[in-house]
């Protein structure tokens, strides 16, 4: 039985009689999967954690691999959950193991990490963050108290996620006073902002995105008491399909909105990856898809042009 997201994605493509299009890029070069097994020269995936399912992927001595940092192939252990960002030409060119991300509203803190609230969809995460890398968090997000929102890039131990380094920095004001934007503030046809990632600790296998204005009128699929954000965005509903453009990198496509992005709407930051973006989070993206438009898991986040429905036109 095809998802929600799915179902509704071809009912929509049958009544406007449009064709799956993809647009330039490639979400192909960015894959997810469990490490079956490594060797110096290949790397065998299974994919979606589905049994049977393998993706071998050539790797070389310039393949750049991320365990909490800089890592090597020693990190490569069966079991273990990657994302590969693959070349044109197929070969690993750099891979992120047990990579994760904590993003949402600090509930209690204590010596030795944080709670979040990650929004109605993800639920309560602890993270622990280890004396080594609290210095690096402290830098970016000074107020670990509840009401503060926060967003570290962790990796997975036995314990639970462990942040590693901040994911961006801590907006000054608490979650509850984000204004709004102006009512009669015009919506663009083509968003500019920030892409970031969510996911991963636990393994998102899917290619989608989460939107941050999900409609919550009907069966559209939004959150009841989801922020409006700090930028006018459309109202969508889930199953849509919007394009989204690595404004650094150039590459661009098709992505299909699988969750409502509650928590990115919270989040009035920019992303400095080319040159400072606009403020506001207009997209988060499933990791595969992240990597796969060009984006570096470890940074957290790219500039990013993000056209709603299906209009074409340009950037």
């Amino acid at each position: 039985m095809p998802t929600t997201h799915l179902r509704r994605a071809a009912h929509r493509r049958a009544l406007f009689g449009e064709t799956e299009r993809p647009e330039t890029g490639g979400l192909a070069r960015g894959v997810s999967g469990v490490v079956l097994d490594a060797s110096p020269h290949l790397l065998v995936l299974g994919e979606g954690g589905a049994e049977g399912a393998e993706t071998r992927i050539a790797m070389s001595g310039d393949t750049a691999i991320w365990h909490g940092g800089c890592g090597g192939p020693a990190a490569l252990r069966p079991g273990r959950s990657v994302v590969v960002r693959r070349t044109d030409g197929g070969r690993a060119d750099r891979i992120w193991v047990g990579i994760g991300r904590v993003s949402g509203t600090i509930l209690a803190s204590g010596r030795d990490g944080v709670e979040v609230d990650m929004g109605p969809h993800r639920g309560r995460a602890r993270v622990e963050i280890a004396p080594s890398a609290l210095g690096l968090v402290l830098v970016r997000h000074p107020r670990l108290e509840p009401g503060y929102l926060i967003d570290v890039i962790c990796v997975r131990s036995p314990g639970g996620p462990r942040a590693v380094r901040p994911g961006t920095s801590q907006p000054g004001y608490r979650a509850a006073d984000l204004a709004a934007p102006e009512a009669a503030a015009p919506v663009p046809e083509v968003l500019r902002g920030t892409a970031t990632w969510f996911g991963g600790v636990e393994g998102e296998w899917r290619d989608g995105a989460s939107y941050p204005a999900v409609d919550a009128e009907g069966d559209a699929g939004g959150c009841a008491d989801a922020p409006s954000g700090c930028v006018p965005m459309p109202y969508l509903s889930l199953g849509s399909e919007v394009v989204v453009r690595n404004e650094c990198g150039g590459r661009s496509a098709r992505v299909p909105v699988i969750e409502c992005g509650c928590t990115a709407a919270l989040f009035c930051d920019r992303c400095v990856d080319c040159e400072a973006s606009p403020r506001g989070r207009i997209v988060e993206l499933t990791p595969a898809a992240f990597a796969g438009l060009g984006g570096d898991l470890a940074a957290g986040c790219f500039n990013a042009a993000v056209r709603p429905g299906v209009r074409e036109g340009p950037w």
